[in-house]
């Protein structure tokens, strides 16, 4: 009994259960532990599924999911300039502009968006179980450059690649002007976003810049104001002589551009001071002109018929002609045809005559040039066209001369009368003879024995009607017709080949008279029932 019991006694001194227990539990503590370890190594992890600015960066490290977004966006961007030679490819490495990431805040939100699997313990027990936590999440870009960088750096792309268009070039045989060969030029401004845009894509981070064509195909005045000096030095007549001047303007009254070749330079108005004598008329009038005054203004202004001009500055005087003169002179003054003026009659040469003049007003004409011009009518190219430019604003627009007086001193009915009747001045000369025939021209004439003088308005088929005044002077004591007018008429043909390029005129019109064609009995009304000032020349379809 004593053994069996002291059997059992030894059995019983080994507590295996217990030891079995105890084991099982450190086993259970150190698999916990162990997996705890697992678990936080991958809690250290950005989540899968998780990209940051348009990058993958699930289950990198936070230093290696930095490392991978910092080094794609430090790639450089290709630009690529296209133009007729090529495809020209420039890198922009990011740095060159300034360009800075600020990661920490991309990298906190990137962390933020694996706490929504739940606390601590739920996230344990989800990989314990093997459930995978994914995200599917863009962090966005948080990134910034200078500006004014790019801006420096893409001008320095422009300076080296663009290429400016050539300059326009003319022909003096044809007298036309050509445009210079296209060029190439890249837009900076629309250049701006499409690379900035690059800098903050991950994938797209080529650029085809944006490079048009130019060329000069909208041709300056100035080429046209350079072809008619060579013109007049190929002729061999100066025109900033001692002896020879020739004064041009021409205004495009489309765009408002203008041009002037010592337009400020006197010269004797002859019969085109009668256009503004006629504006003097008709600012006077506050009735309809009688046939008898219709008759005088259509005489004065196709025929040049002095005679007529000075009766109707005894009109403009109340019956007193000097009177006249002075409301000639304030109404130039007044529109700033500041450098024109008229101080005595027309000269007759007719028996009982009154003679005498006034004195002249105040003037500033360029000094420089002479052309030794008549004391007691005088005019220079840029007032001639000027006037004549007011006249083509009040009559299309009523503006113009219709706003430089009163209100209701000139109106639009009256300037185009004036310019109704001037388009009948057809002597098919000077600025006319250089424009094909039929095209409307309102121009007024005038020369005397060392000048010679046309201004108006040709309307282009095309819509583009321009302003041109041509004065000729050449020290003599007869003028030179067969020399100074086909210069004249060559000026007007190089005007109209500049507005008109599709119906230019290649060579001088050869139909041409001799000399101005005769007004009366030609484009002079018969008698004055036959004017209308409304439709000049309705008489001859009568």
């Amino acid at each position: 009994m004593n053994a069996s019991l002291n059997s059992r006694r030894r059995r019983a001194g080994f507590p295996v259960l217990l030891s079995l227990s105890i084991l099982l539990t450190v086993a259970a503590i150190g698999l916990l532990i162990y997996y705890l370890v697992l678990f936080s190594r991958r809690e250290q992890e950005l989540p899968a599924g998780v990209t940051v600015a348009g990058i993958n960066v699930g289950q990198l490290s936070e230093r290696n999911a930095v490392a991978r977004w910092e080094r794609a966006y430090a790639e450089p961007i290709l630009l690529i300039y296209s133009n007729d030679s090529g495809e020209h490819p420039i890198q922009l490495h990011p740095d060159q502009v300034g360009w800075r990431i600020s990661s920490e805040p991309m990298l906190a939100g990137a962390l933020a968006s694996g706490q929504g699997g739940g606390g601590f313990w739920r996230r344990f027990l989800n990989f314990l179980l093997g459930i995978e936590l994914s995200v599917s999440q863009d962090i966005p870009l948080v990134a910034d450059y200078q500006d004014n960088a790019l801006e420096a750096f893409l001008r320095d792309v422009a300076a080296r690649y663009d290429d400016p268009p050539g300059s326009a070039t003319f022909d003096l045989q044809t007298l036309t002007i050509y445009p210079g060969g296209s060029g190439y030029a890249l837009d900076v401004g629309a250049a701006m976003p499409a690379v900035d845009s690059a800098l903050r894509s991950a994938s797209q981070r080529i650029v085809h810049l944006p490079v048009s064509p130019h060329g000069n195909q909208a041709l300056g005045l100035e080429t046209l104001r350079a072809l008619i000096i060579n013109y007049l030095d190929s002729r061999g007549f100066i025109y900033d002589g001692q002896g020879t001047v020739a004064s041009v303007y021409i205004l495009d009254l489309q765009s408002g551009d203008e041009i002037s070749i010592l337009g400020d330079v006197a010269y004797s108005a002859a019969s085109t001071i009668k256009m503004p004598i006629i504006i003097e008329y008709f600012r006077q009038l506050s009735r309809e002109p009688t046939p008898g005054e219709s008759w005088l203004i259509t005489n004065s202004l196709l025929c040049s018929n002095n005679s007529s001009s000075n009766l109707i500055m005894e009109i403009v005087g109340g019956n007193d002609i000097f009177t006249g003169l002075r409301r000639v002179n304030n109404s130039l003054q007044s529109i700033s045809a500041s450098n024109t003026y008229i101080t005595a009659p027309f000269y007759l040469g007719v028996e009982g005559q009154e003679l005498g003049s006034i004195q002249a007003p105040a003037t500033s004409p360029n000094q420089t040039f002479s052309t030794e011009p008549d004391p007691f009518n005088q005019t220079t190219a840029a007032d001639m066209g000027a006037i004549f430019s007011l006249l083509y604003d009040c009559a299309h627009y009523d503006s113009g001369l219709a706003l430089m007086f009163p209100a209701g001193q000139i109106t639009q009915q009256e300037c185009r009368r004036m310019l109704e009747v001037t388009s009948a001045n057809d002597l098919e000369r000077l600025l006319q003879g250089g424009i094909p025939p039929d095209v409307r021209i309102s121009h007024k004439n005038g020369w005397i024995f060392d000048t010679v003088g046309d201004a108006g308005i040709v309307y282009s088929p095309n819509g583009r009607h321009y302003a041109i005044s041509v004065f000729l002077w050449e020290r003599a004591e007869f003028q030179d017709y067969e020399k100074l007018w086909p210069l004249v008429e060559e000026i007007s043909r190089a005007a109209w080949n500049f507005f008109n390029p599709d119906t230019a005129l290649l060579q001088p019109r050869s139909n041409l008279p001799a000399t101005a064609v005769e007004c009366e009995g030609n484009y002079l009304p018969p008698n004055a029932e036959a004017v209308n000032l409304d439709d000049i020349k309705a008489w001859k379809r009568n």
